[in-house]
Parts: C-alpha cells; sequence; structure tokens
C-alpha cells in the first residue's frame, strides 16, 4: 500500500525573494559552473544547503553540512522561507522542448509526502544500483539540516488518470512560475481542500511505485527512518495533527518528499546517455571492432554524419533490437545485437536483463572486450558520461578518450519490467527529461 501525506511545506517567501533566483537543477545535476552561477544569483539560493562550496579551512564544527544547516534555520527565522499554515499537496507542471527536436510536451505530477518502505514490501521498486560515497554526502546533510529540499522522482500506473482530474481540473493561475536554464516552465499550485485531499490519497493506496529519479536520497531517508523509528512503534505525531482530519506519517522520519508521475500520461520523456570510454592502456580501434563482431554485426558508417543522422540511425536499428554506435577516431561503427551470441555469453543473466541495450555494453563491451572491471565501471574510472550527442563524439575527436558508444534511450515498458522483477540496470540507464526543480517546497523534520 503506497501511503501519500499532505505536509505543511516550507517555501520561499516572494515578498523577499525570486523564485526564479533561488531554485536550483537537483544537486547531482549541478556542475561546477552553475554551481557559481547559483550562488552569484542570490544569497539566499538553495545551491547553498544541497551543494555548499568547501572552504580552505573547513574541519568537523564547519563544514558545507554545518554551513547548510545554520543557512536554514537563518532564512526561517528571517523569513524568506515561510511555512504553509495548512496541510497540502502540490500539482506541478513541467512544459519542455524534447532536446534535440521541436516537439512540445507537458508533464503532470504532485509533490507530496511519501511514506518510506523496504524495498522487500514490495511497493517502492528500484531499477538502478547505488553507490555509498552519494549516499554518505546526502546523510550527512539530512543529519545536519533534518530537511529535505529535493523531491524523490515516483512513477506510478493510473490509466484513468484520477490524479490529474482531480488536480488539474481548476483553471486558476499557479501559485509559483519559473522557467530554468534549460527553458522548461515549472508551474505549481497548492491544493488544500481536505475533500480533493483524502480522495487523491485513497486513489494512491493500491499503487506500486518505481523510482525514476533519486535512488540515492531514497535509500539515504530509508535508512535515516529506520534509525528514527520509535522503539514501541508508536506514532510520535503532536496532538493536534493526531486529532487532523489528514493523514499525516506516523512519526516525521518515515516520508519523504516526493513528485508523483503517472506512467499512463503524456509528457514523459526518457533520453539517452552516451558512455565514453578513456585512459585504456594501448587501445586499438580495429582489434576491437575485430572481437566485437562475434557478438554484433559491425556495419561502417559514413565519416561525414553529423550527431542527428547518427542519432537517427541508431533510433531505426534499435526499433529491431540492441544496438549502439562506436565511435572511435578511426570512424563510426553501427553495433547490431546477436542474440543468439549475446544469450550464449551471458547464460546466469535473466532474458529481460539480456536484450537490454545497456546490459549488453557493459557485460559484453565494456567488462568482456575492453576489460574495465564492474568495480571500475562503477568507481568512473575509465568512463564518463554524456546528454548531448555531439559532446560525446567530441571527447573521441578530441583525443580525450579513446571511443564513446552512443545509446538508445530505456524505455518505459523495459524500466517497469526490470524494476517489478526486482532488478536492477546499470548506472545511469535511464535520464528522466526534465528534471524536478529543487526549492519549490521543502519538508521539514522538525
Amino acid at each position: 500500500m503506497a501511503r501519500i501525506y499532505p505536509f505543511r511545506a516550507w517555501r520561499y517567501n516572494p515578498a523577499q525573494v525570486s523564485l526564479q533566483n533561488v531554485v536550483t537543477q537537483p544537486y547531482d545535476k549541478i556542475s561546477p559552473s552553475m554551481q557559481q552561477s547559483y550562488y552569484q544569483r542570490s544569497p539566499y539560493n538553495l545551491v547553498r544547503i544541497i551543494l555548499g562550496l568547501p572552504e580552505l579551512f573547513d574541519n568537523e564544527e564547519n563544514n558545507v553540512y554545518t554551513r547548510a544547516a545554520q543557512d536554514f534555520s537563518t532564512w526561517r527565522a528571517n523569513d524568506v522561507l515561510i511555512q504553509d499554515a495548512e496541510p497540502a499537496v502540490f500539482a506541478y507542471s513541467q512544459t519542455f522542448r524534447v532536446p534535440g527536436t521541436d516537439v512540445m510536451r507537458e508533464r503532470r505530477g504532485f509533490i507530496a509526502l511519501g511514506e518510506l518502505c523496504d524495498y522487500s514490501q514490495g511497493v517502492v521498486h528500484r531499477h538502478e544500483q547505488t553507490l555509498a560515497k552519494p549516499k554518505g554526502d546526502r546523510l550527512r546533510l539530512l543529519q545536519a539540516t533534518r530537511a529535505h529540499f529535493g523531491q524523490i522522482f515516483m512513477l506510478y500506473s493510473d490509466p484513468v488518470h484520477t490524479a490529474e482530474k482531480l488536480l488539474f481540473s481548476s483553471a486558476s493561475a499557479p501559485h509559483a512560475e519559473v522557467t530554468d536554464e534549460y527553458g522548461v516552465i515549472h508551474r505549481v499550485w497548492r491544493v488544500s481542500d481536505p475533500a480533493t485531499l483524502n480522495m487523491l490519497l485513497s486513489a494512491m493506496q493500491d499503487k506500486k511505485l518505481i523510482i525514476a529519479d533519486g535512488h540515492h536520497r531514497y535509500e539515504t531517508a530509508l535508512n535515516y527512518s529506520r534509525e528514527h523509528a520509535p522503539k514501541d512503534g508508536a506514532s510520535t505525531r503532536s496532538q493536534e495533527s493526531a486529532t487532523s482530519a489528514l493523514p499525516q506519517p506516523p512519526y516525521p522520519e518515515a516520508a519523504a518528499m516526493m513528485t508523483f508521475v503517472n506512467m499512463d500520461s503524456e509528457g514523459l520523456t526518457i533520453l539517452p546517455t552516451h558512455r565514453v570510454v578513456f585512459g585504456l592502456a594501448n587501445f586499438d580501434a580495429d582489434k576491437f571492432l575485430s572481437k566485437a563482431g562475434e557478438f554484433f554485426q559491425v556495419q561502417s558508417l559514413p565519416e561525414q554524419a553529423d550527431a542527428t543522422t547518427l542519432q537517427q540511425r541508431l533510433t531505426e536499428a534499435g526499433a529491431q533490437g540492441a544496438a549502439f554506435i562506436a565511435a572511435t577516431r578511426k570512424g563510426r561503427y553501427l553495433l547490431i545485437s546477436k542474440r543468439a551470441a549475446i544469450d550464449a555469453a551471458l547464460p546466469t543473466l535473466a532474458e529481460r536483463q539480456r536484450k537490454l541495450d545497456v546490459v549488453q555494453l557493459h557485460k559484453i563491451i565494456l567488462e568482456r572486450l575492453l576489460g574495465i572491471s564492474e568495480q571500475a565501471i562503477l568507481d568512473q574510472t575509465h568512463l564518463r558520461y554524456y546528454r548531448d550527442t555531439s559532446e560525446a563524439i567530441q571527447q573521441v575527436a578530441g583525443a580525450q578518450a579513446d571511443v564513446a558508444f552512443l545509446m538508445n534511450p530505456a524505455t518505459l515498458d523495459q524500466l517497469r519490467e526490470v524494476a517489478f522483477a526486482g532488478d536492477v540496470m546499470p548506472q545511469k540507464s535511464t535520464d528522466f527529461f526534465p528534471k524536478l526543480l529543487s526549492g519549490l517546497a521543502i519538508y521539514a523534520l522538525d
């Protein structure tokens, strides 16, 4: 059972700051240049909390985490952040152009609290592996601030679109609107009517959830929740909240802030994440392609083909099965999977895994043919990830990498099948676009 809760959010005070100057992309999508830009926009930009800049004499008493906690406390005390008087959820719309195309889309969802469940309970399902280092970083921030500043991106299925009908039926002006650096228009409507909220929460109770983005933050929040669970299992809610007409988490740490998006609605967009391999000893493109021929049909592509043409060719090939393009300094090559050879090489993997482009790339190409260990892949020792096709190719052309592998995006059906089976894909198998802005709402545990 998926338990969803409204909450009394902390939000930026429009009388003190412009929302445009203080919200950010998720912490793990903020580049160093974006971090500097956010710092310059406003002394209240959320980057100072979710991804603060280290200082020369940082120590256990003064560091990015303690400064984040101090800023959060000060901003609340000075009414830079103000708390809603009553619980609510937030209808959330994102209007965007699909990168590399002229296609316009709108993705709709809602922001609320979601109960943190162990994967074994069969309510929340992951689809990607996680790493210890990012979870350690997010845990220290959560311990210092005792708050959630960004939303975990959750998917659910509802062919009749119950939430959308409940939350987006009125034509009222949004409570907040901001355009991000990618041209995405984010709009938020606050919904606090108890009758509407109770219908929404009831409609969500039978849903299974898949984490689209935010695996590290989810597992961090889950572990933190376990540490703070009342030993006797009793609720720690105040008397006031206990008598509320709306359900609340049994204790504050039992839930985290999430955005819920219907997999059956329009607007969901998954972009490819290309792999760029660098730093290999004595990489030889001809020898690599010769070995690859055992598992893939290798077709030479025109050298003058631009990134758009290459991606179109890859899309066409991908409609028939697993395929990707290897871009080397000697040329570009389309690799189309030989399923019998792949199945024989990966007999211990389930069929649903063996047919995935990203699994074939990692297990056959990266590990078997190029000799990059699974741990080295996790550590990104010889591997970088790029969303932009031209940028990935340029890494090779500029002699900054040995080979770039251009990928097709994973599909929702593939994601659903793997997640509900309890499997995981390799890191960065999916890139949902656009990202959810951090700072639209904040869930403080205290």
